[in-house]
């Protein structure tokens, strides 16, 4: 039974203006391409850093073309690509050596996401509503992310815990399967990949926030034994962006999508104090895991980045407790 639904205004005025923005949208990877090639170009860097900016170049082009202009089968299909690559790389922390057992973990994910798929009620097509199962599997990883809280506040007393093959390789799929469902609810709910985009975009808003107002005007350490580098300042920075880019993509939706309410907007915008929580609770755990696992990046698939894991930590933090709360506050939109 459906919990959410979307109906796009029709008045042939906001109809017309849908459309413009639909086009202004389709320019966005070009737009990229000549801001990343004009801050390329005039900024001198070194080779380590030209190289993280085209492989960041790239990435949001990706992101773009996979969020908008795919259907929701597609989309589900590259995402479970993504996040299968993701599982192999979580092996590592489990200590999982050689192709044929990591490969078995990566099946093992599949398996759980197919199971998922099912339960959700995914199909072939897409479908204006997200089911109650979606809840309750976005609730599980909900539970798991917020237990993984409590113990990343007594690491590195409770270090022990951290080391159970077991114990790792569940929460790798406690925090895999759920990010999946929840972007593909998203997708099939609003297949312009609108909402997608929404969380995507908040979540690399905190990392930006938190990673620059962290550098310039940081000073009292987080987590100093998991990152050293991380601040409470970076926190507030991060979440202030959050915010701000909130704003911005609460007023595209009002004005192009769909009409919220002031009380929707409200609750959305404090929701982005969970959204900085939970992915500053994301990257420290998986600071925790590559340190307990003598790892300096969780795999080397984006020159310049890293692994996977490394781009997407905040982003399995979040996607739980995001799509639940979009999901509550936007279910009287008619």
């Amino acid at each position: 039974m459906p919990i959410l639904s979307f109906t796009l205004r029709t008045a042939t005025g906001q109809n017309l203006q849908k459309l413009s923005f639909n086009a202004r949208l389709k320019n966005l990877p070009i737009v990229s391409v000549g801001l990343g090639l004009l801050i390329s170009r005039a900024v001198t860097v070194s080779d380590g850093l030209k190289q993280r900016v085209v492989t960041a170049i790239i990435l949001l082009i990706a992101l773009i073309a996979l969020t908008l202009f795919t259907r929701p089968f597609i989309f589900a299909a590259v995402v479970a690509v993504i996040v299968a690559l993701a599982a192999w790389e979580w092996a590592a922390f489990v200590g999982i050596e050689g192709i044929a057992l990591r490969g078995s973990y990566t099946l093992a994910l599949f398996v759980m996401l197919m199971a998922a798929a099912s339960i959700s009620g995914f199909s072939g097509s897409a479908d204006t509503s997200i089911s109650y199962q979606v809840v309750l599997i976005l609730g599980l990883g909900l539970l798991w992310w917020c237990i993984a809280a409590f113990l990343l506040i007594g690491y590195p007393e409770n270090s022990a815990a951290w080391n159970n093959k077991f114990k790792i390789s569940l929460m790798g799929l406690l925090a895999l399967v759920p990010t999946w469902t929840g972007l593909v609810a998203l997708k099939y709910a609003l297949p312009s990949g609108y909402l997608v985009l929404g969380v995507v975009i908040m979540v690399a808003g905190v990392d930006i926030g938190a990673y620059f107002v962290g550098r310039f005007l940081g000073a009292r350490p987080l987590a100093p034994r998991l990152s050293p580098n991380k601040t409470w300042e970076g926190v507030l920075g991060g979440l202030v962006t959050c915010c701000a880019v909130s704003a911005l993509l609460l007023l595209g939706a009002h004005r192009y999508l769909f009409e919220l309410r002031p009380p929707q907007v409200s609750i959305l915008l404090l929701s982005c104090a969970i959204t900085t929580l939970f992915a500053v609770v994301g990257d420290l755990l998986e600071s925790m895991l590559k340190r307990n696992s003598n790892l300096k990046d969780s795999g080397s698939a984006l020159p310049g980045h890293g692994g996977i894991l490394d781009r997407i930590d905040a982003l399995l933090a979040v996607t739980p407790s995001s799509v639940i709360i979009m999901m509550l506050t936007l279910d009287q939109v008619h």
